[in-house]
């Protein structure tokens, strides 16, 4: 196939097909929606029926449109639209099914979505066997990840991190609130630990990781823009931070008394405020926050809270944290109290691939009106699958408006017109890339 072909197969798409694929993916939204595990709102953890049910749904429409399907080691659905020469490499694209509680129904499931329409939108036949090609050097693959959220054990992006070959043989023991651990579930689910490593891919087998992504935040809506390019993901690190104090009668003990730990973990979590907003692209979030032993009538002496800090640069995150110990130790002083922290979770930056983010650009600005300013391009301060897909293959993504930017919640919303728009801008990406593996 010639550059011009690649790009030429654009035009074989009958008009109006992007909306009416548009429209199929907001009823499908809706459709998976419905797969939760509490009435009344959406929940889909790893390794669970809701998880086996969505699988299920993603396959029979992955094979609706002509691709081969399989369940992978990790219980990634993945689906296939192979290339004319089957020993080709991949362009995989994709996101996630898994939902945190009480969730959207369009962080991840929308990408997952645009992927499967794509192979709909951009397959060609292969001959008189009814067979579906990608019309690419590439075969085009849409992978549906499993858990991105990490909702179920505490630990995020288990699915792809098995697909990029970076499973961590001490994840086996994680445990969900049941006390059920992640190696038993995965047995529960008919997954076989020992296998594990059948799941990972190598850089020779993919092109790149393309994903199409509701912005969870506001820019695009303030901006009055649709799409943007996605430059990077945020570094994170997170941690569980323990403030010991003593526990005393509430009516007995003065003031000049107390040693509150309650108080001085609240202390700790207005100095996250201060010191993160004062930075840019820094963002520190104290998410949880317990005291114990949790009496009306006594005096905390012991407070537990978690932190999530992210920034566009590992170097400008861990600064902030070292201030951030800086004045824990300054406000425990003060209050007679102690405090340690234990580190959860740890990811670099991952910076998206700068040919991907080109193609990324281009097609954006075919849909964008003749000498309209240059598409956007923006930084993820929240995580996705490509931080660990971006160690086997280069990484892409794109952004679709998020009116007000709300997520992990269920007004977390898109427009069908937006998405129609955001699916234009995706097959030329792909195209683009087609045209670059040609040449």
């Amino acid at each position: 196939m010639t550059p011009a072909a690649a790009l030429g197969r654009l035009a074989d798409i009958p008009p109006g097909a992007f909306a009416t694929a548009a429209r199929r993916i907001m009823s499908r939204c809706d459709e998976l929606a419905r797969v939760s595990a509490d009435d009344g709102q959406i929940t889909r953890v790893y390794l669970s029926p809701e998880h086996a049910r969505v699988n299920r749904l993603a396959a029979e429409w992955m094979r609706e449109v002509g691709m081969t399907t399989r369940l992978d080691a990790a219980g990634n659905q993945l689906g296939v639209l192979p290339a004319a020469d089957r020993d080709a490499p991949t362009l995989m694209l994709g996101s996630h099914l898994d939902t945190v509680i009480d969730a959207g129904r369009f962080d991840g499931i929308l990408g997952v979505l645009m992927g499967i329409e794509l192979a709909r939108l951009l397959r060609v036949p292969g001959g008189d066997d009814g067979v579906w090609y990608s019309p690419f050097p590439f075969g085009i693959e849409v992978a549906a990840f499993s858990d991105e959220e990490g909702t179920r054990f505490g630990k995020a992006l288990l699915g792809s991190s098995a697909v990029a070959g970076e499973w961590d043989e001490d994840w086996w023991q994680l445990a969900d609130d049941d006390g059920i651990t992640l190696r038993e579930a995965y047995r529960e689910f008919g997954l076989d630990p020992g296998r594990i490593g059948e799941a990972a891919r190598t850089s020779e087998q993919l092109v790149g990781y393309l994903e199409a992504h509701i912005e969870q935040g506001p820019e695009l809506d303030r901006r009055g823009e649709s799409l943007a390019v996605v430059s990077s993901i945020a570094s994170a690190r997170r941690f569980q931070v323990v403030v010991e104090g003593e526990a005393r009668h509430a009516g007995g003990t003065p003031y000049d008394m107390r040693r509150d730990a309650l108080l001085g973990a609240s202390e700790a979590a207005l100095a996250v405020e201060r010191i993160c907003s004062g930075e840019h692209h820094i963002i520190g979030t104290v998410g949880q926050l317990e005291a114990f032993p949790g009496a009306v009538n006594v005096v905390p002496g012991e407070a537990r809270f978690s932190l999530d800090l992210r920034g566009e640069f590992d170097g400008a995150r861990d600064t902030v944290w070292e201030r951030i110990s800086h004045d824990l130790d300054d406000i425990m002083g003060r209050r007679r109290l102690r405090w340690r922290a234990r580190e959860v979770h740890s990811a670099p930056a991952m910076f998206c691939d700068p040919l991907l983010q080109d193609v990324m650009r281009a097609g954006i600005g075919s849909t964008l009106p003749a000498h309209a300013e240059d598409p956007i391009t923006l930084f993820s301060p929240a995580g996705h699958d490509g931080m660990a897909i971006g160690s086997v293959t280069p990484v892409g993504m794109l952004f679709l408006r998020n009116p007000d930017g709300i997520s992990h919640h269920p007004d977390e919303a898109v427009s069908a017109a937006d998405v129609a728009t955001g699916l234009r801008a995706f097959a030329e990406a792909v195209a683009h890339r087609g045209a670059e593996v040609a040449a």
